[in-house]
């Protein structure tokens, strides 16, 4: 027995050295690749745009998602937003600023089939009415600068890529939401290495996030719309690795000067809204999620509270956790600078890990037990 832990301690705390120096230059090599590749909105003038926005019980939002749309620099585009059977003054809302701006066409959404999930079925209808060469899918919560549109027309046209997606600003007020929304982003920021994304046909290195997604409306209907996804809480991340699968090139870039979004309003809101993607993210596939989740406590969260034991027991591996964990914070400095999220709450990453095990725990529960998931007043399962 003594000689079998020998083996795994002799093994464990070189790996999780490995792991934390990639983790730290894949966050830099990360924030280059964005950075790099991501220019400024220079065209004011091209194809035609279709804005379109899913909104259901959004009467807080819409209008400050609309206001910003319709002060855009970029002139060929068009707004469309579908109220997917909303309960609140959503309609009332976008009714009125169509009838007073021209570009923004409304309609009602159609009641939602059995063998669809909410926010694919809307997208898909959006994509039906809408007349544009560049498809751009954001959510009524966004706030867009006024070169929003022309940032996705010019990355498009300089990269040449078929979808664009990557980081928008986030808006975090409460203490849940900082421990919360930032998980969202590790796997972009310093697990998967985004430039392989540009040398290989695997889908796995595609990503998006469906707060902005542009992508070609020829590419769109060739990849059959929203079919592939339709029954998907992670729609966004299956719409890229499906694009990608097909042949065709994505990027993931940086969009936090260009658009704001508060996702959440408290920890309830963004545990419901980030919880129910976790185990879809998985395939539903209960072995990979126990596995992920050992991976994140042993590898990710047992190096902080180990390197106090080891620094309370003189451990001969004190020097080595110590460089563990400094690597970590760094690691996560990085992308919370990345994402322009206050800095500062980077330290608090334990606590993050912590909250994703939780989160992890109860979307295979609320999942596996057929609960789902109460969101925007439908139950997703």
């Amino acid at each position: 027995m003594q000689s079998i832990l020998s083996i795994v301690e002799a093994c464990y705390f070189p790996v999780l050295l490995v792991l934390a120096c990639y983790f730290f230059f894949l966050s830099l090599a990360n924030h280059y690749e964005m950075w790099l590749h991501t220019v400024p909105g220079e065209l004011l003038d091209g194809p035609l745009v279709s804005v379109l926005i899913p909104a259901r019980n959004e009467e807080q939002n819409i209008k400050k998602c609309l206001d910003s749309l319709c002060r855009q620099n970029y002139k060929n585009y068009e707004i469309l937003v579908i109220n997917d059977n909303s309960t609140d003054a959503t309609w009332a809302i976008i009714n009125r600023i169509a009838r007073t701006n021209p570009r923004v066409r409304v309609f009602n959404g159609k009641p939602l089939p059995e063998d669809w999930y909410g926010k694919p079925f809307a997208l898909h209808q959006l994509a039906r009415e809408a007349r544009g060469d560049i498809l751009l899918f954001t959510d009524a919560d966004t706030i867009h600068g006024p070169v929003s549109l022309s940032w996705a027309v010019t990355n498009i046209t300089k990269t040449g890529a078929d979808l664009l997606s990557g980081y928008v600003g986030q808006v975090l007020e409460s203490f849940g939401e900082r421990m919360t929304v930032p998980l969202m982003f590790f796997l972009t920021g310093f697990v998967i290495p985004l430039f392989m994304n540009r040398y290989t046909k695997l889908s796995f290195f595609s990503s998006a996030v469906g707060q902005y997604i542009a992508i070609k409306r020829e590419v769109f209907n060739k990849i059959g719309g929203c079919e592939a996804f339709k029954k998907k809480t992670s729609e966004d991340i299956y719409m890229a690795r499906h694009v990608k699968r097909q042949g065709y090139s994505t990027m993931f870039l940086d969009i936090t000067g260009e658009v704001c979004c508060r996702m959440y309003s408290g920890y309830r809101a963004a545990l419901e809204g980030i919880g129910k993607n976790i185990f879809d993210f998985l395939g539903k596939n209960t072995f990979l999620l126990l596995f992920a989740a050992l991976a994140v406590f042993f590898f990710l969260l047992f190096p902080f509270p180990l390197f106090f034991y080891a620094l309370i027991s003189k451990s001969p591996h004190l020097l080595q956790l110590a460089i563990v964990n400094i690597l970590y914070t760094l690691t996560w400095l990085m992308l919370f600078v990345g994402c322009r999220i206050t800095w500062y709450y980077a330290f608090l990453w334990p606590l993050m890990f912590i909250n994703l095990l939780y989160m992890a725990g109860w979307s295979w529960f609320r999942t596996i037990s057929g609960r789902g998931f109460r969101w925007k007043d439908r139950v997703v399962t």
